[in-house]
Formats: C-alpha cells, sequence, structure tokens
C-alpha cells in the first residue's frame, strides 16, 4: 500500500478545509485505515487506484450522492467504493465515519483464497448505504483500538482483513461481459495452488512452478500475474506469511521453527520480511494476540 498521502479518497477528504483527520494508520498487507469528521462539504472521489470501504460513526443523515440525492445515511450505514469508480458526496451538517483502504493486490488475494476465482473475474460491487451489523460492529472495534500502539495495530491489522474477508465473501460479483485473454487454465490453477500450499515449507523456485505447468519461467510468470492479480514470488510470499500469522496465533512454536515451517531461510529472514510486511516483528505480533 502506498503512503497514506498517495490514496486518491484519502486525499481527497484531506484537502477540504471542512475535514478534520482523527486517526490514520498505515495496517500493513495493503492496507490502511483513516477516521475523519466532516461537516457543509461537497468531495469528488475520482476512479482511485483503491478499494474503499466506509461506515458511518455519527451523524450523516445529511449526506447523499449528488446522483441520489433521495438516499440518505446514518450511523452504521457502511459504503463501498471499488477501484476505478467515480463517486461525488454531499455533506449537509456533521458526519464522522472511518474509512478502510485496500490494494488491488491484497484484493486480489482475497477472491484468490476466499473465492478461488481469478480476481479478475471479479469485481467489489459498489454500494451505498448498506445495513450490515456485522461490518459495522467491526468498524467500530476497529476505531476503539490505539493505532498509535504497535500491539493495537496489529490487533486492528486483523480485524481489517475480517472486514475485507467479509466484504469479498458478501459484496464481490462476476464481471459482466469479459472475455479473459492468456492467463492459466482453470485446472493449471487449482493443482498449482494445491501444490503452493502444500510446499510453503519448502524453497520453490519460479522454474519449479513453471515445469508444473509445462511452460518457460518467462512465459509463467506473465500467466501467472494474468491470473492471479501480482507476480508469483508476492504471491508466495503472502501465502507465507498468512501460514506464519495462523502458526503465531496458535501456540508457542519457537520463532524459528515457524520461519521453517514457512519455507523462510532462517528467523532472522523471516523477522524482515514480516516486519516489512505488517509493521511489527513475529515475537511482537505473537505477543499481541497472546494478551
Amino acid at each position: 500500500m502506498p503512503p497514506l498521502d498517495h490514496l486518491q479518497v484519502f486525499n481527497a477528504l484531506n484537502a477540504s478545509p471542512h475535514t478534520r483527520l482523527e486517526l490514520s494508520a498505515q495496517l500493513g498487507d495493503g492496507l490502511a485505515a483513516a477516521l475523519w469528521s466532516n461537516r457543509d462539504d461537497a468531495r469528488d472521489y475520482q476512479a482511485p487506484s483503491h478499494h474503499t470501504l466506509s461506515c458511518y460513526i455519527a451523524d450523516g443523515t445529511g449526506t447523499f450522492r449528488r446522483q441520489r440525492p433521495s438516499d440518505r445515511g446514518a450511523p452504521d450505514k457502511l459504503c463501498v467504493m471499488p477501484a476505478g469508480h467515480e463517486s461525488n458526496w454531499v455533506i449537509n451538517g456533521s458526519i464522522r465515519l472511518a474509512h478502510l483502504y485496500i490494494s488491488e493486490e491484497q484484493f486480489a488475494l482475497g477472491c484468490t483464497r476466499l473465492l478461488d476465482r481469478e480476481p479478475r473475474e471479479l469485481q467489489l460491487r459498489e454500494a451505498t448505504f448498506l445495513d450490515d451489523p456485522q461490518q459495522a460492529r467491526r468498524f467500530r472495534q476497529l476505531i476503539g483500538l490505539d493505532w498509535a500502539e504497535p500491539a493495537e495495530r496489529l490487533l486492528a491489522s486483523s480485524l481489517a482483513h475480517a472486514i475485507i474477508d467479509h466484504a469479498v465473501l458478501n459484496q464481490v460479483g462476476l464481471r459482466q461481459g469479459l472475455k479473459l485473454k492468456g492467463g492459466l487454465a482453470p485446472h493449471q490453477r487449482r493443482q498449482l495452488l494445491d501444490f503452493i500450499e502444500a510446499n510453503l515449507e519448502q524453497p520453490l523456485t519460479l522454474e519449479e512452478l513453471a515445469l508444473r505447468c509445462n511452460l518457460s519461467a518467462y512465459h509463467f510468470a506473465r500467466m501467472f500475474r494474468a491470473s492471479f492479480g501480482l507476480p508469483p514470488h508476492q504471491y508466495l510470499l503472502a501465502r507465507r506469511l498468512h501460514r506464519a500469522c495462523q502458526l503465531l496465533r496458535m501456540g508457542a512454536l519457537p520463532l524459528g521453527e515457524v520461519a521453517l515451517s514457512c519455507g523462510f531461510a532462517s528467523a532472522s529472514h523471516f523477522s524482515n520480511r514480516f516486519r516489512q510486511a505488517l509493521g511489527a516483528t513475529p515475537g511482537a505480533y505473537r505477543a499481541a494476540f497472546s494478551c
């Protein structure tokens, strides 16, 4: 995830003299969050390169989309603003709302992991003023955490992942009229995913993965990215870190064993990669979830 000031929706709100940024944080794994207050304003979001999920925390009864003036917001209402979509908003009165920003790569991983579909086949459906008590409760838990405190930021990241997973399972649909070109065949994709999951502890190479699909390494890398929305090494690292998080939350397996179980060459290599992705060491992550 780029820095917050590189995110279009964040910048559009932050540029307004009527808006106050209460909280913001990078949560790692292509996620960021912000808590805003605003009043008597108008904001336009022009085809952002990231997805945005929002939840109205307080007020918002005078907020509406310019094209739909009869539909008004309210506390606990949710909005889904997909990447690439334009939306125009009018805020009459006051509003307090939380935003969760999601990279295209993190969305792609969710589609692959939860739906076993190619991300390019799917789209996050735009929605305005949804009622979803479970999601609203998660957002309220999210903003109740101290994002400046490392352990609570890790808990916030876990909550953010739960919010994304829920959205992928409930707000994703097939792209209409899509004609897929390139990419791996469905049986290749399925066999490859199964092989990766069964061998995460092994030092898998691009050439080895390509051989399983009877492709050159160069052609395989292009086909993989077309199907999965990210390059092979990034997908493999994400799956290893996902397994590491599961093992760290489950118990007291020594960090060196966690590293080897997830295919990292050493505990130090594991720690460096983990910190880069999640903003904390594996030990700090375990401690945050053992409290």
